[in-house]
């Protein structure tokens, strides 16, 4: 059987590699799901993916299965609580910015009547299909991402410099990043 093609970030770690061949450039409607990307993004920042992956489930348990409505109403305890959890990434910061990010989540829902609707919008609702030959061709930002890192910054988010949120847009689909040899850039495409 002949070896799949895959995007070079992610071969040689089988949590990496089902990561990409499973959920990466999917695209994401579901204000929960985008929620929760949203989040691990921000406590990437500054760090790779795969130390945010490898801590996903324990963030999960920490942060009640990323359910915005509870973590905009954490309190200083909980924070605390947080702070000593091994399992996750304990920065005071990122820990305080997914809490007010919370509510700044809801704040958009109630405005837009969901974040998916007010999210995609920065990408005319479609995904954007690139048909990148090489990883070295895929920026590390877009003005897309520019445009929403600036109107989420406006609206109270933390941790949304216009890098984080490239690495949203390609993790929940709204742009397909995907190399063309990589057997996943037709699969994405296609959904």
């Amino acid at each position: 059987m002949e070896e799949k093609i895959r995007c070079g970030w992610c071969v040689g770690d089988k949590l990496y590699e089902d990561y990409h061949d499973n959920e990466w450039g999917v695209p994401v409607r579901d204000d929960a799901s985008l929620f929760e990307f949203l989040t691990l993004e921000t406590f990437q920042a500054g760090l790779s993916w795969i130390t945010v992956l490898r801590k996903r489930e324990n963030f999960r348990l920490a942060f009640d299965n990323f359910d915005y409505r509870k973590i905009a109403d954490y309190s200083e305890e909980k924070q605390l609580e947080l702070m000593q959890n091994s399992g996750i990434i304990r920065n005071g910061a990122k820990i305080r910015a997914a809490i007010s990010n919370a509510t700044a989540y809801m704040a958009i829902q109630k405005e837009f009547g969901s974040f998916s609707q007010y999210i995609w919008s920065f990408v005319n609702n479609e995904p954007i299909q690139n048909n990148r030959e090489d990883l070295k061709q895929v920026p590390a930002t877009t003005v897309e991402a520019e445009a929403l890192s600036k109107d989420l910054k406006k609206r109270g988010f933390k941790f949304v410099g216009p890098t984080v949120v490239y690495a949203h847009m390609q993790a929940t689909g709204m742009v397909n990043d995907h190399i063309t040899e990589c057997f996943r850039h037709s699969e994405v495409k296609n959904l």
